[in-house]
């Protein structure tokens, strides 16, 4: 499998504070990363070091082989898209017009999308099923809707990795299933996904691999089962908690 997103040594945060350092990753097509952690505990800060929206303090990042740093903006966008973290729609723009924007890194500067542009809006409409909201405008849908309006502009970009801060955040029970749902499709696809969450079950049902992530960095990287143990969650969250196995996978439980 191609290597889409890779860390080396890598050390992230901000001018005059570190976040975290020493963290080595791989994220390959067809996978699915689950980074979890506590509120400061730095996941949005590496997300925004792999995108190249901060400078690494130390190490470097790779896009599909090359040094991020060497790349353009424009470069990064047409291998990475981004759905950043409780985005809120503050214009109402229709579900199209939000999807097409995505095709922003292949347009010039003054020029206008064009037929292939509108083609590739259209096809992460579908992909993402949400064709029956395409002249909705965004500032009126739930959660769920604009969330997957929001993955299926990142789709819209023609990038085969993905990085998604948090994508059931404040999303309901049944919105928080399609989401991963999605995720989990896409990986199938042979997309490389990231997301972040704060719910360890969800790495169970959607990951294929867990960063654990304490304050200072990396505290495990593995496989679900070897990572979200009631002693790792113990250690970075503060509370007791079960892992209990389920039908085949398993489910965190607070222990009260």
């Amino acid at each position: 499998m191609a290597v889409k997103i890779e860390a080396r040594a890598l050390g992230y945060g901000y001018p005059g504070r570190a976040v975290g350092r020493g963290l080595d990753l791989e994220l390959a097509a067809g996978e699915v990363l689950c980074v979890l952690g506590p509120n400061g505990g730095g996941k949005t800060t590496l997300f925004r070091t792999l995108l190249g929206l901060l400078v690494p303090q130390e190490g470097e990042v790779r896009l599909e082989g090359q040094a991020l740093a060497a790349l353009a903006r424009g470069d990064v966008a047409r291998r990475v898209g981004y759905v950043p973290q409780g985005h809120v729609a503050q214009f109402a723009f229709t579900v199209r017009d939000v999807v097409l924007m995505g095709r922003t890194a292949h347009i010039g500067l003054f020029a206008a999308p064009g037929a292939a542009d509108r083609a590739a809006a259209e096809r992460a409409i579908e992909a993402l099923g949400i064709g029956e909201l395409t002249e909705r405008v965004v500032t009126e849908l739930s959660g769920g809707e604009r969330q997957l309006t929001m993955i299926a502009r990142a789709l819209a970009q023609g990038a085969r990795a993905l990085v998604l801060d948090e994508p059931t955040a404040s999303l309901d029970f049944g919105n928080q299933v399609r989401v991963l749902r999605e995720i989990r499709r896409l990986a199938a696809e042979g997309y490389a996904v990231v997301f972040s969450s704060h719910d360890p079950s969800q790495a169970f049902l959607a990951a294929s691999r867990v960063l654990l992530l304490a304050r200072g960095g990396a505290l495990r990287q593995g496989t679900p089962a070897e990572v979200i143990t009631a002693d790792n969650l113990r250690q970075v969250y503060g509370v007791d908690v079960r892992v209990a196995p389920l039908d085949g996978t398993s489910v965190c439980l607070p222990v009260l």
